[in-house]
């Protein structure tokens, strides 16, 4: 069961000390350029001071083989009353085994701004689980060591995310990228990846505008507001499969599903063999609005054609939509947004109300 109040942790100022902390992969011991330019952003971009914890640059095989290791530091991160905010390096693949080695009363007496994605979904919905809102990215290794230069999009809503109180309103960006730039080459880091035009977010669901959209029993207006819940896609799934960390259908009842894909690149009907499972435990009836994060079409191993790609999202699209409706046919669905493995990203909070409007095509994410 969820806390029966939610709590925004205490927005960072400039100066303040921030946690680095590897929660899944070792990534920054392989690649140490990619994660001093992301430190060098935290710094220089935000006026922030990185204090890496001993995970931070440990290498994969000590990350795996200790756990305690890796659920340490997170607790260490919040106790410590002179860090405002924990910055993940990356994601990974097997964050839930630190579960069992955290203290929830440490991080439940010390809310401290959590940022990171991917399979910081754990923690993420940890985290939702004691009452405390969490952000989805940005992290050390991504989006701070963006290559060429971090996507002004990207730096707004950080922005938002660290200094303020809330997010508030977004709004689509005019590009994106799901182009991958091979880290072990270090002149990469002088690249800017490939982009193309976004086309804007695509609605699709419970978005009429006479009134009858979900959440719209008077009639008023299509606008759905409330808590969200969710994340990575193939993250989700182990979460489901261990049932670790999910709630109960009554505590996301007139909730906002957040879903996104990884590099992975699941197939359309791995997504729908996961909203079915979703759909048959009594979840997807619950939420009163979905928001999907635009989907990666190809990774570092996989560089299928642009048309390809185009078409690898509009399967997925249409397979999530029509998944969705087979348990909850009226709720709207908003495709594309900002957040999860594409580039730039929105770092969306999980476990703070938003406010979906199909009939304008708004999109905010607000306090507790």
């Amino acid at each position: 069961m969820p806390a029966d109040e939610f709590v925004v942790p205490p927005a960072l100022e400039p100066g303040d000390k921030v946690a680095i902390v590897a929660t899944s992969s070792g990534a920054a011991a392989t690649f140490p350029h990619v994660y001093e330019l992301g430190l060098e952003r935290i710094r220089e971009e935000f006026d922030l001071e990185p204090v890496a914890y001993p995970t931070a640059t440990a290498d994969q095989e000590t990350l795996a083989a200790d756990p305690e290791m890796r659920a340490r530091d997170v607790e260490e991160a919040f106790r410590d009353p002179e860090i405002s905010g924990v910055i993940t390096t990356l994601g990974g693949d097997d964050q839930i085994r630190i579960l069992p080695h955290i203290d929830p009363d440490v991080l439940r007496e010390n809310p401290t701004r959590f940022f990171g994605y991917s399979d910081n979904t754990i923690l993420a919905s940890y985290l939702w689980d004691l009452g405390i809102v969490s952000y989805q990215g940005p992290s050390v290794m991504t989006e701070f060591a963006m290559q060429g230069a971090m996507f002004d999009h990207t730096v707004e809503y950080t922005r938002r995310a660290l200094f303020e109180e809330t997010i508030g309103e977004i709004g689509p960006a005019e590009t994106f990228s799901d182009h991958d730039l091979n880290w072990a080459d270090p002149e990469n880091l002088d690249r800017r990846r490939e982009t193309e035009d976004a086309d804007g977010w695509r609605w699709a669901g419970g978005s009429d505008p006479a009134g009858d959209a979900a959440g719209d029993a008077d009639g008023s207006g299509g606008a759905v507001t409330g808590r969200t819940w969710g994340g990575c896609l193939t993250v989700l799934d182990q979460l489901l499969a261990a049932d670790v960390g999910v709630p109960d259908p009554a505590d996301v009842d007139g909730g906002v599903f957040l879903l996104e894909t990884s590099e992975v690149m699941p197939d359309p009907w791995e997504a729908r063999q996961f909203l079915t499972a979703m759909g048959e435990r009594g979840l997807l009836t619950r939420f009163d609005a979905v928001v999907v994060g635009r989907a990666k079409a190809r990774n570092a191993f996989e560089e299928p054609p642009a048309d390809e790609r185009r078409e690898y999202r509009a399967d997925l699209r249409a397979e999530i939509e029509d998944t969705i409706a087979l348990y909850n046919p009226d709720v709207p669905i908003v495709f594309d947004v900002e957040f999860g493995h594409c580039a730039p990203t929105v770092p969306v909070p999980v476990g703070a109300m938003a406010t979906v409007d199909p009939v304008d095509e708004r999109l905010s994410f607000d306090g507790a």
